[in-house]
């Protein structure tokens, strides 16, 4: 940013606090200010005629103040999936799963204002009280920050920009993530109301895998959605999304997912979904299965057997009065099936694992079965039923086609 465009900002910024004007929505009123202030300065002479001229810079500082600044042209780019900043001179951007140093340099400050605009309509604040801040921008894009001294020296930014390009299993079955026999079966899946765990790496594409699933839900559903921070995006008519809220500068009001998820099972739910298990909160979803409640939710795991793994592992950190007892048990009884998927070396996603938890325990072991797994670089079904056959049997739906078998695990 040249000098003159800094200090026209500077002024811009300092009257629309006086003013009380909202940059992110009041664009006119930011322009008419843009104008005022380049119009004043080119009369008293610090602009100089075919030096500075107005007009270009009207569009300059409002990108400044209004857009994503420098950055936005990797906004405005479709192929990139994610912006992140290590330091103002090291830039880097995802494109198709692949990550690039970009040649965009930002100062401290540049990166401080834009920060400082993104949060401003999501109510959520970083502060030396606070150093982390996850949010969902209003283009539906999740925002990350941690700033020093929780971070070396530099504000560390992460901006997961919201691309939901298939939002079908259809869709998936075209690029490949999928086979169209296993996008087959897990549609019958969920439409039978088993209960489904999505698994997977970073960015190995378990939120648009659980998109696309549940839009295959029924239109009578009533689906319940508790995250994080909004990412999904249903076509249900009947969905309603729930997100955690930080506390406040006095520590009140803070809303973690547990008390989501016990909300939302007094807003009459067909099925319930978290957008992601880290922590207890796990505890309170496989109390919902328990209860009959169809659910789904993501899970951070390298593999089907390792995700059930962690499921009997999370629910303890809520208490040691929560025992592998209990859990174990629980999560053979109430989870049905496990989906593992993963990014691959070329940047594209790919169903790896589509695996069934009998409900049989050995010890500390919970039985499992691959209904799909990759065989030659393929997703092959396995020959073998999956259980919960009362649930297929009660939708009418024939299982034999879509596995390959004739006999239940």
């Amino acid at each position: 940013m040249s000098g003159v465009i800094s200090d026209v900002v500077d002024e811009v910024r300092s009257r629309v606090r006086t003013g009380g004007i909202n940059p992110q929505s009041d664009n006119i009123e930011m322009r008419h200010i843009v104008e005022d202030i380049l119009a004043e300065g080119f009369h008293r002479g610090e602009f100089a005629p075919g030096h500075e001229p107005p007009l270009p810079s009207v569009s300059e500082v409002a990108v400044q103040l209004m857009g994503f600044g420098k950055l936005e042209p990797l906004f405005a780019d479709p192929e990139v999936e994610e912006i992140w900043i290590n330091e103002p001179g090291r830039i880097f951007a995802a494109r198709n799963g692949r990550s690039e140093l970009t040649k965009v340099i930002l100062s401290e400050s540049e990166i401080r204002s834009l920060v400082e605009r993104m949060l401003a309509s999501t109510g959520r604040r970083v502060d030396l009280s606070n150093p982390f801040v996850d949010a969902t921008l209003p283009d539906g894009s999740r925002l990350h920050v941690a700033i020093p001294d929780i971070t070396r020296k530099h504000w560390s930014i992460n901006i997961r920009k919201f691309i939901m390009g298939s939002k079908s299993l259809d869709s998936l079955v075209q690029v490949g993530t999928i086979s169209d026999q296993a996008a087959a079966f897990l549609q019958a899946c969920v439409v039978a109301g088993l209960n489904i765990i999505v698994a997977g790496a970073t960015q190995a594409g378990k939120t648009t895998l659980m998109n696309a699933l549940l839009n295959c839900a029924p239109s009578s559903e009533r689906v319940i959605t508790c995250e994080e921070v909004f990412e999904l995006q249903l076509t249900s008519p009947d969905w309603v999304a729930l997100q955690t809220r930080q506390p406040s500068l006095e520590g009140t009001g803070e809303i973690p997912l547990r008390r989501l998820i016990k909300e939302a099972l007094r807003m009459r739910p067909s099925r319930l979904v978290v957008g992601e298990v880290r922590q207890e909160e796990c505890l309170d979803l496989l109390v919902a299965m328990n209860a009959g409640m169809p659910s789904m939710c993501s899970l951070h795991a390298n593999g089907a057997r390792e995700a059930v793994s962690k499921l009997c592992l999370l629910p303890m950190l809520a208490g040691s009065n929560v025992s592998a007892e209990f859990v174990i048990p629980t999560v053979a009884s109430v989870v049905d099936i496990v989906v593992h998927t993963s990014l691959q070396p070329d940047g594209s996603r790919r169903v790896k694992q589509i695996t069934s938890v009998t409900g049989r325990v050995e010890g500390s072991n919970i039985e499992t079965g691959d209904i799909f797994s990759i065989r030659d670089s393929r997703l092959i079904a396995q020959g073998i039923y999956p259980g919960r056959q009362e649930l297929f049997e009660a939708h009418g739906i024939n299982l034999g086609p879509l596995v390959g078998a004739s006999q239940w695990v």
